[in-house]
């Protein structure tokens, strides 16, 4: 009977050797080795590609990328926290409704959906088109090719797994201490600041690591919508291992940015059991 728990693990344990832990390992042999001139990949053990990955000129990139995330999760977090309270507070029968059409748009690929910021922001896109027809700007704007446009196509990818985990939170919280709230003279400002806000801080915070730690690796929407000065390390990583072929280096670079990752995560469990325990 003891083994039964096990027996039960067994599909999700060779699912995490094989698809995680293996292509893992791989990453870190190679981030330990160099590379010939002909591409391929040494017996040599050094420590050189992780020297260069932590070399100051890549601290820019390193820089832009945090903050390019952060400012998308912070917007995706403004964006989505009134989303969330709509559905899950003032939506009622429509709630299923509400989620359907807020998940619709990213059932396609994020890919598309960013190709389609592009069609939007570019000098003759819709948006342009719009301010120039309402009189608004004299002559098209340069939108696309910035690190606003970067900022919005992140927040626009990400929003959902800053919206759900509030939502959740939202949801799952008694609703009878609104009422009680209201029942001993509370307005709806102090209801909020009181009672919704604390017990929406978890899902707050899940949302913040959810749409962050994504957003860190992201490649796609520097790639298509910023310029040359908006590349962040997951575009860094993206050349070294599809254009300069320099696997190692990309292999060095893939694992700073898990180092980095996992320290949220790790920041993230802490914060959330400091507020468990008060």
């Amino acid at each position: 009977m003891r083994k039964t728990p096990w027996k039960l693990l067994a599909p999700f344990i060779l699912f995490e050797l094989f698809f995680i832990l293996a292509p893992l390992c791989s990453v870190v042999w190679q981030s330990f080795h160099p590379v010939s001139p002909d591409y391929e990949i040494l017996p040599q053990w050094t420590l050189a590609n992780y020297r260069k990955a932590l070399d100051p000129a890549n601290l820019p990139i390193l820089g832009r990328t945090f903050l390019y995330a952060g400012s998308a999760s912070f917007l995706a977090l403004i964006l989505g926290y009134p989303v969330a309270y709509f559905i899950a507070l003032k939506a009622g029968r429509r709630k299923n409704l509400f989620l359907i059409l807020l998940m619709l748009p990213f059932w396609t690929s994020y890919l598309i959906r960013t190709y389609a910021w592009m069609t939007i922001l570019q000098t003759d896109g819709l948006l342009n088109y719009l301010l120039l027809s309402l009189g608004i700007v004299s002559e098209p704007l340069q939108l696309l090719n910035t690190p606003g446009a970067v900022i919005l196509g992140l927040t626009y990818g990400f929003i959902p797994f800053a919206t759900l985990p509030i939502f959740v939170s939202l949801e799952q919280m008694d609703k009878r201490l609104i009422d009680a709230a209201r029942d001993l003279g509370a307005n709806d400002f102090q209801i909020f600041k009181e009672v919704i806000w604390p017990l929406s801080l978890p899902g707050v915070l899940a949302g913040a690591l959810l749409s962050f730690v994504p957003a860190l690796g992201d490649f796609v929407a520097a790639e298509l919508l910023g310029g040359p000065d908006d590349q962040m390390i997951g575009n860094l990583i993206q050349q070294q291992y599809l254009g300069s072929f320099n696997w190692p280096f990309g292999s060095a670079l893939s694992l700073l940015l898990i180092v980095m990752m996992t320290a949220g995560v790790i920041a993230y469990a802490r914060v959330e059991s400091g507020e468990e325990e008060r």
